[in-house]
Parts: structure tokens; C-alpha cells; sequence
């Protein structure tokens, strides 16, 4: 196969290949951009494989930077662009079902592409758009089938994240998986015990963001994987009637407030379970707000504060998730929002120096209450956020605390 026209990412990458293939050696554009770019998908990151030796690679261009030079990866700096080159390399001894214990630079494309995952990622690409396929991947990638380059158990076995991947790649590529990769996911599932769970995250995510979002929740079911997932493995009853749900999310906080309204899990163990994803502390804070302006929504009982507390691209990400929940759609809701008189605590008329200024409280824990409350106030609408009354209401609601 050729490919007669190439993506701008490829044109701008190709004096790289150029160069080192002038030299004498082999260069390829490898893996994913060159699957996307069949697919008619847009491509990300530009990976290009070599036969030069990392040394060798490093002597033919000015600027390069040593990414990961144990594995054999040189980052090469051309025009404001960083393209990464790995010289073709075979891997042994995976004893943490993750990393090589040991990495062999060899000068073989076909030894280099034959430790690859699947067979749609195990394609080279020269100069000249001529693709290379040795195990299949053209033809998988036209009957849309995920499979394993070689023995899928061996696969699987020498980096168990690959599981994952597999069920990524159905959810995003709308594809089935072939029948020997599956079974031997769904024999080896227990491995995924033994992968950081901030990997296992990043691939879930992605899976829980894909264009069959649904088929990738029934392979996770299906190959077990779903058993070593935090939140998942005790829910499965509540997770299996996704596998029949269409459902389109955008971001991160979307698919964990959506998961948590669907399994059940409530605002306030939002935290806990979303810390066993390893899940960096702002979309933990977001989620819980999420779901707790999802709680309101669905028994109708939503305040101005509920709002306010939520944000509004919050409030816009509930809203967006609320149809896939099933819920009565309020897009009067961002409208409410944009009424407020005040969307954030700095926005009151009166500051907390201002208080103690007019003796009203003194520093400590009683001058973060009265602003609360005061904030309080203006948002539900019953106090308007001018100075002279904010004082009155503050002096007001002293003397009634002190009582």
C-alpha cells in the first residue's frame, strides 16, 4: 500500500527521515500516526523507528535531547518540533509485566515491528508513503479488528497494560476484538493487578470517551478486566446496562461524574473512590461538585447556591451528562447560573479587612462565618451585594451568633 498523499505532520518530519536514510540507514513513520492516518483520522504525536543507533542518530542532527536513550529513543529538534526516533530494537525479561528487563538495538525492521501490541499498530511507513505490513494490520484495519501481533498470552504477558489498550482501541476505533486476543485477555485479566493504577487510569478514561463508549464498557465485562477496576468490580450490576447505552462524553469529568450517578456513589464518596484511580485533586473537587449539582437536578430541587458552589463549566459538563442519565434536561439552568448576582466570593462589595476595619469582628474563625454568610446571602438573592447593607447584615448576624 501507498499512501499518494501525506498529512502536514508528515511533510514537516520528513527532512528527518531524509537525513538519516541519506546516511545509509532505514527510517520509518511508525505506529499510531500511521494507523490514523489510513483511517482518515487526525494524527498526534509523529513516531519515527530507525536502524541507526541512538550514537549514530545523535551524529547526524545538531540539537537532540536524550529522552530515553536506554531504550534506544533520541528526541530530535528541527524548525521548533520535537520528533522522537527509536532505533529498531527486540525486548526480553518482563518481570514487573510492564518494562523490558532488557532492550537489543538490532537492524531489523521486521524484528522491531514484531514486539509491537496489535497488528494495526505494528505498520512502518517510508518517505515515499510506501507502508510496510508484515502481520496483517491492513487487512485488520478494514474489517475493524483488534489482534494481537503473534501470541496474544506472550503480548499480554510482556506488558499487561496492553489489555487495557485492547479495549481502549474498541471503544475508540470502533472495533471488535479478535476471538484469541479476547480469551487471552479474559485468562491473564488478573494481571492488570500488576500495572500502576495512574496507567490503568489513563487508558480507562480514554476508553470511557471513545465513539463506542458502550462496547468498550461490555469488553471490559466480557474479558473480566472490569474485577481489578476501583468502583467497578463491586458495582457490575449497575455498570453491565452501559453495555447497551449509547453515551458520548467529552472530558474526564464528565465520564466520572456520569460513572458515579450510574454505580450509585454519592458526593461524599466521590473522594475516596476517585484517590484509588489515583485522580489528580482538582478533577476530584470537580466531580464531587458534579455530582452533587446531578443529585439536585434529578429531584428538581436545584438552589442558586447549588449553582454557584458547582461553577459554570460545571454546571455546563452536568448538564451535558444529565441526557445520558435520563434526566429532565434544564438548559435554563446555565441561564440561572449567568443570573447570579455574584459567581465568586471576591465579587462581594465588602472584604474581610473591611469588617474588622468597622469593628464589626475581629480576625479568627467568626470572620470566615460571617463572610460565608454573607456570601451566602447575596447568592440566594435575599441581600444585595451593596457595601452599606452588607455591613448591616454582618453586624446584624453578630449579634445574633453571640447570643
Amino acid at each position: 500500500m501507498q499512501l499518494k498523499q501525506l498529512p502536514e505532520e508528515f511533510k514537516q518530519a520528513l527532512p528527518i527521515l531524509t537525513t538519516i536514510t541519506a546516511a545509509g540507514f532505514e527510517a520509518y513513520f511508525v505506529g499510531g500516526s500511521v494507523r490514523d492516518t489510513i483511517l482518515n483520522k487526525p494524527i498526534h504525536d509523529v513516531d519515527i523507528a530507525s536502524s541507526a543507533y541512538p550514537a549514530e542518530v545523535k551524529n547526524l542532527f545538531k540539537k537532540t535531547v536524550d529522552t530515553g536513550i536506554q531504550h534506544g529513543t533520541v528526541m530530535i529538534l528541527d524548525h521548533g518540533h520535537g520528533y522522537e526516533v527509536t532505533t529498531f530494537r527486540t525486548e526480553s525479561g518482563y518481570q514487573d509485566y510492564r518494562r523490558p528487563d532488557q532492550v537489543t538495538f538490532v537492524r531489523s525492521l521486521a524484528e522491531d515491528l514484531m514486539r509491537r501490541d496489535f497488528t494495526i499498530n505494528a505498520l512502518a511507513m517510508n518517505a515515499k508513503g510506501v507502508v510496510t505490513d508484515l502481520f496483517g494490520g491492513l487487512t485488520d484495519l478494514n474489517d475493524h479488528v483488534i489482534k494481537a501481533v503473534g501470541d496474544p498470552a506472550a503480548r499480554f504477558h510482556e506488558d499487561a497494560l496492553r489489555m487495557m489498550r485492547a479495549v481502549r482501541f474498541s471503544s475508540q476505533l470502533n472495533f471488535q476484538i479478535e476471538a484469541e486476543t479476547k480469551q487471552a485477555i479474559a485468562s491473564q485479566a488478573e494481571l492488570l493487578t500488576k500495572i500502576a493504577m495512574e496507567r490503568i487510569h489513563e487508558e480507562f478514561v480514554k476508553l470511557m470517551m471513545g465513539q463506542a463508549a458502550s462496547q468498550g464498557v461490555e469488553q471490559l465485562i466480557s474479558t473480566k478486566l472490569y474485577q481489578y477496576l476501583p468502583g467497578l468490580n463491586e458495582r457490575v450490576s449497575e455498570l453491565r446496562p452501559l453495555a447497551d447505552q449509547k453515551f458520548e462524553l467529552a472530558n474526564e469529568n464528565q465520564v466520572w461524574s456520569f460513572l458515579a450517578m450510574t454505580l450509585g456513589i454519592s458526593a461524599s464518596q466521590v473522594s475516596d473512590w476517585l484517590k484509588k484511580w489515583k485522580t489528580a485533586n482538582k478533577i476530584v473537587k470537580d466531580v464531587t461538585e458534579m455530582v452533587q449539582l446531578l443529585t439536585v437536578i434529578k429531584s428538581q430541587t436545584v438552589s442558586n447556591w447549588d449553582l454557584y458552589v458547582a461553577g459554570r463549566q460545571n454546571v455546563l459538563d452536568a448538564l451535558a451528562v444529565s441526557r445520558w442519565l435520563n434526566m429532565p434536561y434544564r438548559p435554563d439552568l446555565l441561564q440561572h447560573y449567568d443570573q447570579l448576582v455574584i459567581t465568586q466570593k471576591k465579587q462581594l462589595t465588602i472584604s474581610g479587612k473591611e469588617l474588622m476595619q468597622n469593628q464589626i469582628v475581629t480576625a479568627g474563625p467568626v470572620l470566615g462565618q460571617v463572610l460565608s454568610y454573607l456570601e451566602q446571602q447575596v447568592v440566594a438573592g435575599d441581600l444585595a451585594n451593596e457595601p452599606d447593607l452588607l455591613v448591616l447584615a454582618a453586624k446584624n448576624y453578630v449579634q445574633e451568633i453571640s447570643k
